[in-house]
């Protein structure tokens, strides 16, 4: 006779085969089939009548006879019922000199430099202060990493003069003295 340990072994090793091997497909759900639907083609398109069509009118050919000559424009002299003649007097031009195209950025604008900040809080409520007052306000950097300083300038404009006769009212506005900067466009 066999053991009670090997019948409960061999008991314990049918039950845990029959977990093994029903339980995964009793918890997995309902399984998903997918096929491909394929749709049938027609052997042969059903033909219909010919009264659904419409035919197409052959071209007609129209016997056009061109200019033996090229054709010129002619420009009919004013009449008096057109209104007073026009006097066909050459106009006179006189050549302005041309500028030269300066290289570089040297001259191409000036800011008003108002402060640097730390603080980017401070910086952008400056500046909706001014755009409010109606100044060209910036901040630059646009986007300042933390750490990095912040400038706020009133511009950029072409004019010198401009700018410096806004210095008197920038001061009032903000309580800051600003000062007069060449505008670099590449690196502002």
């Amino acid at each position: 006779m066999a053991s009670k340990f090997q019948s409960r072994l061999v008991g314990t090793i049918i039950l845990v085969a029959i977990g093994v091997i029903f339980l995964p497909d009793l918890f997995d759900g309902k399984k998903q089939h997918y096929q491909e639907q394929f749709a049938s083609i027609p052997l042969q398109p059903q033909i219909g009548t010919e009264e659904e069509f419409t035919t197409i009118p052959e071209p007609e050919f129209v016997d056009i006879d061109l200019p033996p000559e090229p054709v010129t424009v002619v420009i009919d002299e004013p009449t008096e019922s057109q209104g007073p003649e026009v006097a066909a007097k050459p106009l006179k031009v006189a050549p302005q000199p041309v500028e030269k195209p300066k290289v570089g950025n040297h001259d191409s604008g000036w800011v008003v430099q108002l402060g640097v900040f730390r603080n980017i809080d401070n910086a952008n409520q400056l500046v909706s202060k001014l755009r409010d007052a109606g100044y060209q306000a910036h901040v630059f950097p646009k986007q300042p990493k933390p750490g990095d300083l912040a400038r706020v300038v009133v511009g950029p404009d072409v004019s010198k003069s401009k700018l410096s006769a806004q210095l008197k009212d920038l001061e009032k506005l903000t309580g800051l003295k600003g000062r007069l900067l060449r505008f670099n466009p590449l690196n502002p």
